[in-house]
């Protein structure tokens, strides 16, 4: 544990959130989104919407708002030895998956934002299962030009 880890737990009462070694990957992949969650919260300073939405086969790890604008978040748990960060691991094929799963968000919205943005928030867990988040905001996955749609109403 380093010294800065140190400080916060013996002044602010702030312990560090661990994992066990045996962990499976699911629980590790809970295990980095609920750091990205309270770092969301707590750091960043977004107001959360949902975790874990889901429709048809989409899933959105993280919905929130960064004042008035809607900010989807992919979370990708990592260890810290791999060979592709979790970052990079976002490809072409994953942007395709989710950029579908924030269009059918929006469309459910009634009155969808002007503004949304995607970031991925990386988690790479040590071997003595802590986890380091790394925040990488606005990231390209839309054209500069998609705007939300309004649901058609059947009035």
């Amino acid at each position: 544990m380093n010294i800065i880890h140190l400080i916060r737990e013996r002044i602010f009462g702030i312990r560090e959130k661990r994992i066990s070694e045996d962990s499976t990957r699911a629980e590790r992949g809970t295990f980095g989104e609920d750091l990205a969650a309270d770092y969301c919260r707590r750091t960043l300073g977004y107001k959360l919407i949902v975790r874990n939405w889901r429709y048809k086969r989409d899933e959105v790890d993280i919905i929130c708002r960064d004042g008035e604008v809607l900010v989807f978040v992919e979370v990708r748990a990592r260890s810290e030895n791999a060979l592709v960060s979790g970052f990079h691991s976002v490809d072409r094929h994953k942007k395709e998956v989710l950029r579908r799963g924030y269009k059918n968000y929006l469309k459910q919205l009634h009155n969808p934002p002007k503004h949304f943005r995607f970031d991925i928030i990386d988690v790479a867990i040590s071997n003595s299962g802590s986890g380091d988040v790394r925040h990488y905001a606005n990231v390209p996955l839309f054209s500069k030009h998609y705007q939300a749609q309004k649901p058609l109403s059947y009035d």
